[in-house]
């Protein structure tokens, strides 16, 4: 059976240690899925290239195709892994703005590996303080081990442990299965995912403000 691992990452630059880290991370959980006899399709998406349409949309309120369809992904996917550069001792702007366009619905359930890069380690207290917090919010399953690399933490030994270790809980629930007996047991209701695009085709804005004066056909 084939799952699908969505990679948000929020590196500014390229090359970028977000990215680095973030394709480790998919490396390790892609193995891991593996190991346990299924195949995983990866898909990245770096925030970096969508800036202006998550500007665009954060002031007309409209989603572009571009963020439309990166909606999509991460509504679609059966994991998520997110990395994000730490700002101002948080998660960046950029990566804050595309979790602010997501549906409320979007990440349900959903596993999670969060990870950040930084320059130095005195800001590895963002993975518990800001990003755990921020997708539990959303009702995110975030696996135990969050993923912190400083710059001098590249190559080493400890790093390396703890990709493979939180990619291992990512991979376990990815590919997990009730465990419950149907018909014996009466579980809650499933709050399904939803990506928030499915609400009727969008018009262009000259056109809305056309009908709301009374020119429009």
């Amino acid at each position: 059976m084939s799952r699908k691992l969505v990679v948000l990452t929020a590196g500014l630059s390229q090359p970028s240690s977000t990215r680095l880290l973030a394709d480790q991370l998919a490396a390790a959980v892609t193995a891991a899925v593996g190991g346990r006899g299924e195949s995983l399709e990866v898909e990245v998406i770096e925030l970096r290239e969508l800036a202006s349409d998550l500007a665009t949309m954060m002031t007309t309120g409209l989603p572009t195709p571009a963020v439309a369809a990166a909606r999509q992904q991460v509504s679609d996917a059966d994991g998520l892994i997110a990395v994000t550069p730490v700002f101002t001792a948080s998660y960046s702007g950029l990566f804050k703005m595309f979790i602010d366009v997501l549906d409320t619905d979007s990440l349900n359930g959903m596993p999670v590996l969060i990870a950040a890069t930084a320059g130095t380690a005195r800001h590895s207290l963002v993975l518990d303080h800001a990003l755990r917090p921020l997708f539990s919010y959303l009702r995110a399953v975030v696996v135990p081990t969050g993923v912190f690399a400083a710059t001098e933490d590249f190559g080493s030994t400890g790093l390396a442990e703890r990709i493979h270790r939180g990619a291992a809980e990512l991979a376990q629930l990815i590919v997990a299965e009730p465990t419950s007996v149907q018909g014996f047991l009466q579980d809650e209701p499933i709050r399904h995912r939803t990506s928030g695009n499915g609400v009727g085709a969008v018009r262009p804005f000259s056109e809305l403000l056309a009908g709301h004066t009374g020119d429009g056909r």
